[in-house]
């Protein structure tokens, strides 16, 4: 396995071509391991990795002070070469609720503080907000993050879950670096006109998703049950019917990847890959195992006729159920 690179768009850091998304360490996919979660970041940072991405109310603060530990424990030479990147504003009560999103300057200000100290940086390199706040024009929002990085304590201004319209209007406010967005081949929504639009002025897209939360990983059997803190028990395409058709999907994804010699998961990470030089996916690995089975998406080459079978097998718009619960969707500025 070679790690490729890339940069976030015209203004951005060069970036490894997989990141890591570190939520799962901390939040919504059942309980997770602190040591191997430790483990997996120094795994993913020795095998070139230099994304690291997370957001402040990810456990309420845990992951920030998880990936703290893990590079303040990592060797000098991988720690320096880690960037992170951080979403914010997402508002939560003490039983982990949701209860809405601030986008205030004074409030951008607030969370980065916080986030620096747990994550014991000096900076961030990647900030954004997690979703639209309905209630703050995003060019304030984008604003207080341009100051931050004139004071030293942001690198990049990225953005997260909007649609064309807003990253027009941010991008006209300050440089933006990326977009982080769901898309993965069971959530392509941004093709319409999202991505043209961050094609257009030159910003790129971080994926996440690319594995739609194990769903299109190989790994996720029909009679699962999922644990009560597990975000997927909730989610639509994890219900039901939805879940049988979505699984049909994966198992004429699992026919080509077979062909390949390959994983379901790899075939999926390298067709996200396949988009373009301007799109990153996040790999949701939390244990090396999975992380070592990620990268190697590295290595897969797909031509043609293998892309042309993989849009046959799951073409566009073919799962069923939306990908968020009902309350969070109300939430996105983006396609669906």
């Amino acid at each position: 396995m070679t790690m490729r690179t890339r940069t976030l768009g015209t203004t951005g850091p060069q970036v490894s071509a997989l990141g890591l998304g570190c939520m799962g360490m901390s939040a919504l996919y059942g309980d997770a391991d602190r040591a191997e979660s430790v483990a997996t970041i120094h795994a993913a940072l020795e095998a070139g990795v230099t994304l690291l991405d997370t957001g402040d109310f990810y456990g309420m603060g845990h992951n920030e002070m998880l990936i703290g530990e893990a590079l303040r424990s990592a060797p000098a030479a991988r720690r320096e070469q880690a960037l992170v990147s951080v979403k914010f504003g997402a508002l939560r009560g003490p039983d982990g609720g949701w209860t809405g999103y601030d986008g205030r300057p004074a409030a951008v200000r607030n969370f980065a503080a916080y986030s620096l100290q747990r994550l014991g940086v000096d900076h961030i390199d990647v900030y954004r907000i997690a979703r639209l706040d309905p209630d703050v024009p995003i060019e304030e929002t984008v604003g207080a993050i341009a100051e931050l990085i004139e004071q030293g304590y942001v690198r990049h201004v990225g953005l997260s879950e909007v649609g064309a319209e807003t990253v027009r209007r941010a991008a006209a406010t300050a440089p933006i670096a990326d977009l982080q967005i769901e898309y993965s081949l069971i959530s392509r929504g941004i093709e319409e006109s999202t991505l043209p639009v961050t094609r257009e002025l030159g910003i790129s897209v971080t994926a996440y998703g690319v594995l739609s939360r194990g769903l299109i990983s190989g790994h996720f059997p029909r009679d699962r049950q999922l644990a009560a803190n597990d975000f997927r028990a909730y989610s639509p395409r994890f219900q039901g019917d939805n879940l049988q058709h979505n699984l049909n999907l994966v198992d004429a994804l699992r026919k080509i990847a077979e062909q390949k010699g390959v994983t379901v998961a790899q075939i999926a990470i390298a067709w996200v890959l396949s988009r373009g030089e301007d799109i990153v996916p996040l790999i949701g690995a939390r244990t090396r195992e999975r992380l070592s089975e990620s990268l190697g998406a590295l290595d897969v080459i797909l031509d043609e006729a293998d892309l042309t079978a993989i849009e046959q097998a799951v073409p566009a718009d073919a799962a069923a159920g939306d990908r968020y619960p009902a309350a969070a969707m109300a939430h996105l500025d983006s396609e669906r």
